[in-house]
């Protein structure tokens, strides 16, 4: 029995960090019990726990935060240990962890700048002497806009892009880095490098500079204790002094420009500056680089260009090993795909994405410091020599996140699909989530957000990631009156973007954190989140007599749908007021489930009456008496039905599969209704549409984009046309991933791991099979420990089916087309079932395949030859109206002379066509 993932605040021995709100999580392994009987969870000073500081204790402490209330001191480490008893006696304790507080609010050291230009960058210098052993050392120290410290030469710490993103004006994270064992008796010499980044270079739709600053500056502390017991403090003032740096451009959209034959610059006297948001503790995970990948090709391209292609869309930058003669400028350009078999970045608009180096003559590993690309391929102009892949390794940059979801199948397009939506997420977690990490914009809006929250989740550890977002939304939010931004930051406050789904964010991410992560705690500061979302568009409904709808505003609706006016178009065919109703619903319900969660039963009663108010005003708004939904499009019903309003569920089911027919089963959502589709359609009994919709290799759909060798996740379902070109330049990122939300389905249907208590403690275990994928593989590291889910569909018709619980968790499981006794709940453990299934699960088609897969099929298409002459007439003559027909329908085609016996006759054929 072992004790592990011990996290605090959800992030693994975390320094520097605001841990006023304390809370303690970890997870139970290889214990051959089910359950916890006994925890207790204890703070101390010292490693050794022999003076115990704080502890709690009992039959029921929270795996999934536990919370200490202890008043901690200022820059001081402390350790924790938990231990657990099961309900066999047997006994765990865990290596102690450890958290370290920051320094406190009173700051010694100053502001510092140079006297240059605002653009010229700088690095700010320090030599200090040391006489006396050292037993403790602390940085603290932030940057604007982006800072890089150096000790003696050495960069300090692997973090990259600190302070990392802020709403600067109100406050500026500083970080703590540990320098103890850097020091050296003898004299120091201290660095601080300053580069652009957010703070005051381009950012923003409008490519505006200096959104927060028009200078360079930085701000530390370095506190020193001796081994003596005495105790020295190097701050930034105007002993300090800088020179020009051998940066010379630096900027996220732009890239970035070093020069090493600038060597030797003159020192110069700082001057004291200031700056007007508030240092605070940071919050923001760390940011490194996390991967590495080789070259997989080198391309001469038709126009004679030699081109990097490193296989894969990812975010980051490229370390180059340098031996290049002195004065030769190496130039690196970053882009997402090739046209015409050509270097091509037409689609990141006005970002000049570069990154230059000017060689000194001395062999080094270039690379840069204050910007990122995201790219798959670079350009390279200016090299001397043979150039080999091996002089070039690309570094993917995200936060630090534990992977904690895993997914294999049989179907390789659905396995490069999870992998697409994977990097897709890594690209676009750089501190905070944006939109592309490529072009000119990479800001965090927040609709993306909304519908990627839950596969991100089960992707990745996405808990301390998200709280940083939460704080940085909620910095925004109180400042207009309750509107959760569209996007952040809001440069332009009288245009906030003030819509649905974007805007509801603010209820669905916590409650997706709480489903997830089970940590109410957490949950009780979105709370006020939550509630000020949803009252301010009651208040802004109150305005014209409450009708309890949210049918006003500039809405985005069901944004880049394939039924909006043109294939370009913004908007899609589903009307936004009732995209924004039903959301509106949804978020006054989440906000109620919260208000309970947090034992708030007044909030609870206020808002479930809201909800039932704002339910009925929508079912007279929207429904017929019939239960007609007036809105005949597809994300209309699937937003119906993920919201669960609707007057008769089975006609809007119906209605649902009529418009499939009348779309000739294409999919045409956008960021409301494609992310939702499989899910909904899985959750609703349209499973066989769910893997339809999943799997079909035409034009809208997920595996088209992968049949034509997308990474990672496109913005557009028509990004890239069938003949390799971008369909569009303005608005047209291959790595956005809004779209990778359908992954959500697999771990959550396909897998069986629906959440039916908070924290995973309970699932309901309903794994979907089907042989469009064979077989299928996944696990879940949630807040309770790993869930495992397999199935086969195997050759004898058999299947067989897995699940891994973990300790202190539980399963409510129901075995698909399964006749046997019920199995119900089980505990810790593995389980595994082989059973023949009530259907016949190995067949490739099924009653509801429709003809146009039949004939796509060599083996379907000589079915039908043989069993149905008729419709291999009609369908050699051009008559393509059985296309989209059924086994289950073609009878009611009797007008075209179809009888039931030779429907059955090709059920017999259609339905032996086996894909195991």
């Amino acid at each position: 029995m072992d004790i592990s993932n011990l996290k605090i605040n959800g992030m693994v021995n975390p320094i520097g960090f605001d841990f006023s709100d304390l809370r303690v999580a970890w997870t139970v392994e290889n214990s051959q019990a089910s359950r916890q009987a006994f925890a207790k969870v204890e703070l101390s000073l010292t490693e050794d726990f022999e003076d115990i500081l704080y502890s709690v204790e009992g039959e029921n402490l929270s795996q999934t935060g536990t919370r200490l209330d202890y008043g901690l001191q200022a820059e001081t480490r402390y350790y924790v240990r938990v231990t657990v008893i099961d309900d066999l006696g047997q006994k765990a304790v865990s290596k102690p962890a450890f958290f370290e507080t920051a320094k406190d609010e009173n700051w010694l050291g100053q502001w510092i700048t140079g006297q240059e230009s605002k653009d010229t960058h700088i690095v700010l210098h320090k030599n200090f002497d040391l006489t006396k052993e050292v037993s403790k050392a602390r940085l603290y120290i932030s940057g604007l806009g982006l800072f890089e410290a150096r000790l003696n030469g050495q960069k300090i710490g692997e973090e990259v892009l600190t302070p990392y993103y802020s709403r600067y004006p109100d406050e500026v994270q500083f970080m703590t880095f540990d320098l103890t064992q850097a020091l050296a008796i003898s004299q120091n010499t201290l660095e601080i490098a300053l580069g652009n980044g957010w703070y005051k270079g381009r950012f923003g739709l409008n490519g505006q500079k200096e959104n927060f600053g028009s200078e360079f500056k930085a701000i530390a502390e370095l506190h020193i204790t001796f081994s003596d017991g005495s105790k020295s403090i190097i701050a930034t003032d105007q002993s300090w002094s800088y020179r020009l740096s051998q940066t010379q451009i630096s900027d996220i959209y732009d890239g970035e420009d070093i020069d090493f034959t600038l060597s030797d610059r003159e020192l110069k006297p700082v001057k004291i500056t200031s700056q007007e948001g508030k240092l605070l503790p940071r919050y923001s995970l760390p940011v490194k680089e996390m991967e590495s990948l080789p070259v997989k090709e080198v391309i001469i391209t038709p126009a004679g260009e030699t081109v990097l292609d490193f296989g894969q869309n990812f975010a980051g930058y490229v370390a180059v090993k340098s031996s290049l003669p002195y004065g030769t400028r190496l130039l690196l350009e970053f882009g997402e795909i090739l046209q015409d078999g050509n270097f091509n970045r037409d689609n990141y608009r006005s970002a000049r994405s570069e990154f230059s180096f000017t060689s000194d003559g001395k062999e080094r590993l270039v690379k840069p410091r204050f910007t990122y690309f995201g790219f798959r391929y670079v350009r390279v102009t200016g090299w001397v020599g043979d150039l080999t892949a091996e002089d070039f390794t690309g570094i993917a940059l995200y936060s630090e996140m534990k992977q904690t979801g895993f997914i294999e199948t049989g179907h390789a397009g659905v396995n490069q699909l999870f992998s697409n939506a994977l990097w897709g997420q890594k690209s676009n977690f750089i501190d905070f989530p944006t939109d592309c990490p490529q072009r000119d914009e990479r800001l965090g809006w927040t609709g993306d957000a909304q519908v990627f929250a839950a596969t991100a989740s089960y992707n990745m550890d996405t808990a301390a990631f998200y709280n940083k977002f939460l704080h940085d939304l909620r910095t925004e939010q109180v400042k207009y009156d309750g509107i959760l931004p569209g996007v952040i930051p809001v440069f332009e406050p009288e245009r906030v973007v003030f819509s649905s789904v974007w805007g509801d964010l603010a209820t669905i991410l916590p409650s997706v954190l709480m489903e997830h992560f089970g940590d109410s705690s957490a949950l009780s500061q979105y709370y006020p989140m939550m509630k000020d979302w949803v009252d301010k568009v009651t208040r802004e409904d109150m305005k014209r007599g409450q009708r309890y709808l949210y049918d006003f505003g500039n809405q985005l609706g069901d944004w880049l749908a394939m039924d909006g006016r043109t294939p370009q178009s913004m908007e899609g065919g589903t009307d936004t007021y009732f995209i924004g109703s039903c959301y509106y619903a949804a978020s006054v319900k989440m906000t109620a489930d919260a208000a309970r969660t947090l034992g708030n039963e007044a909030d609870a009663s206020f808002y479930d009456d809201l909800f039932e108010k704002i339910q009925q005003s929508i079912l007279r708004e929207y429904f017929a008496a019939s239960g007609r939904l007036v809105f005949d499009t597809q994300t209309a019903y699937i937003v119906a039905l993920h919201t669960d309003i609707y007057v008769n569920k089975e006609r809007l089911i119906t209605d649902l599969r009529n418009r499939l027919y009348k779309d000739c089963y294409k999919l045409t959502g956008g960021f409301v209704g494609a992310p939702l589709m499989c899910k909904v359609f899985a959750e609703n009994g349209l499973v066989d549409e769910a893997f339809y919709f999943l799997t079909q290799p035409e034009f809208p759909g997920w595996m088209h984009c992968v049949n034509l060798g997308a990474t990672t996740i496109w913005e557009r379902w028509n990004s890239v046309l069938d003949d390799g070109k971008l369909s569009g330049k303005m608005m047209n990122s291959l790595n956005h991933y809004a779209y990778g939300s359908v992954v959500e389905f697999l771990y959550r249907n396909v897998a069986g791991f629906k959440a039916k208590a908070a924290g995973f403690k309970t699932i309901h275990f309903a794994p979907l099979l089907s042989a469009k994928l064979r077989t299928f593989k996944a696990s879940y590291s949630s807040a309770y420990g790993t869930y495992g889910s397999s199935w086969e569909i195997m050759s004898d018709g058999q299947v067989k089916v897995t699940l891994d619980v973990p300790f202190n968790a539980e399963a409510e499981v129901d075995l698909p087309d399964y006749d046997g006794a019920a199995i119900g709940t089980v505990g810790s453990g593995h389980y595994e079932w082989i059973y023949r299934p009530t259907r016949e699960l190995r067949s490739k088609f099924n009653r509801n395949s429709i003809v146009k897969d039949w004939i796509a099929d060599s083996r379907g298409k000589e079915v039908v030859k043989e069993q149905s002459p008729l419709l291999d007439y009609y369908l050699m003559t051009g008559n393509t109206d059985f296309l989209y027909e059924s086994l289950e329908t073609l009878p009611s085609k009797d007008y075209m002379g179809f009888t039931q016996e030779e429907v059955n006759r090709l059920a017999e054929g259609i339905l032996a066509i086996y894909e195991v």
